[in-house]
Order: structure tokens, then sequence, then C-alpha cells
């Protein structure tokens, strides 16, 4: 579990974050939504150490991520992995050589040992069999479950998504949704996504922090959204005309 609490971030004279307090949850997917600039990457950047804050708590567990000296910090990194918008393969590297990176990085196992996990992550993602293809030979979708499998080939404790679906069509981002709800399920991962795909919102939002202007607008499960009163969740939900026309006939319904 990752708690928040009076989170503050400015940047010279200006405040990005302005004490946020949320919780995100083991075995459940923790979705952050905003419209751009709200404060969602610089929230993201805190959660996983690539910033420090100006004030407030980072809590992993019973352990204040936001305190640690930097020696302490790359043990609690060690339970963390990261998908990034781009994937971010290295190019270079075949899909093999991409997910044992932090195996070879981070871990004292044996070459057997190593294979034996990548080929346990290359089938949770369903691409047994591509260890020796490169990023360039296989698509955008198949470059995600890579970085998925990456992601966790070190069994983290804590998972964070930035954009996993960015550049994806509407069916693969589907699948993608739906993997990193099971492996967070299965392995009750603290998995934090950071969105703008209102079907990811709709579909694996169980725990959903919406931020406005550096604060927090509403909270809630994703079943509350169509119901919500609240008008910056509903603006931001409900821009596009075909969104309006949904939530009507939903409410028609009712």
């Amino acid at each position: 579990m990752i708690r928040i609490k009076n989170i503050i971030k400015s940047f010279d004279d200006v405040t990005v974050l302005k004490g946020l307090t949320s919780e995100f949850y083991p075995g459940k997917t923790n979705l952050i939504i905003g419209r751009s600039g709200a404060g969602k990457t610089v929230l993201l950047k805190l959660l996983v150490g690539l910033m420090r804050p100006t004030s407030g708590e980072i809590w992993y567990d019973d352990v204040n991520f936001a305190e640690l000296p930097p020696k302490e910090v790359r043990a609690i990194r060690m339970k963390v992995g990261m998908l990034f918008q781009g994937s971010a393969l290295f190019d270079s590297m075949t899909t093999q050589q991409n997910i044992q990176f932090p195996l070879d990085m981070f871990t004292n196992m044996t070459k057997k040992e190593k294979q034996k996990r990548v080929d346990y992550c290359l089938e949770r993602v369903s691409l047994e069999g591509a260890n020796d293809k490169y990023p360039s030979e296989i698509s955008g979708g198949m470059q995600k479950r890579v970085g998925i499998a990456r992601a966790i080939v070190l069994e983290p404790q804590y998972l964070f998504c930035d954009e996993p679906n960015s550049g994806l069509d509407p069916k693969t981002s589907i699948v993608i949704d739906e993997l990193i709800k099971s492996i967070t399920v299965e392995n009750n991962i603290t998995t934090v996504i950071n969105t703008h795909d209102m079907n990811s919102v709709m579909e694996i939002g169980e725990n959903i922090a919406l931020l406005y202007k550096g604060e927090l607008a509403w909270r809630g499960h994703k079943d509350e959204v169509l119901d919500s009163d609240n008008q910056i969740l509903q603006d931001f939900i409900f821009a596009s005309p075909f969104l309006q026309r949904l939530r009507r006939a939903a409410l028609d319904k009712g």
C-alpha cells in the first residue's frame, strides 16, 4: 500500500501539487486521471522517487519514502516495476535482453535462473518464443507487453504505468488493460496508472484519483463515475458529445 499525505511540490514560485492526500491499494488498479497540467506526471515522478516533494509524506507501507537517504531509496526501488509511456525498450537489444536487463543489474541469479524467469514473464504476457525478436520487428502492442514483462521480472510489490495505452488502437488497449489488471490481482501488487484513456477508467478503475489544478478533485470507483454530481469529474469524463449521449442514455435507463 502507498499513502501520500499533504504532498506539496513547487518549482520556483509555481506550486504544481497543493497538499495532496490519497491512498493506493494493493491488489487493485489505482488510476490517476486529469487534464494536461493537472499534476499527474509530477505526482508519478514523486511516487517513484525521480523527484522529492517540497513537503509532505509518501509512505510505502510503513516506510516514509520521501525522507529516505539515497542508499535506502535503492532498496525500495528494487520492489518497484515501471511501464513507461513509450515502452522505452532498448532498440539494440532483443526481447530476451530487454526483459533480462533488470535481472543483470540487480540480482545474482545464474544464467539458468534468469532464463527461467524471462521465459515465465514472456509466457505471462502471451509472447512465448519471442525471445530473439528486436523491438523493430514487433508491433506497438507487443512492445508494450514486452515492457510489462520487463516491469514484472523482479516480482515487484509496486507497479507504475505511465499512459500504458498511449498510441495503441482500442482493441489492443483493452488487452493491455486486462493484462495489467490480472497481473495486479494475481500478485497483489499496488498498481498505479497515469492515464487519459476513458475506457481504462470505466473498465479497470477501482480506485480513481482525479487531479485538478494540483488538487484532489474527486476520488472513487468506476461504478460511481456515471452517478457522480462532481462537476469537475463530469466535465472531464464527458468532454466529448458521444460520451455525453452515453451518460444521458444511462441516466434515462435508471
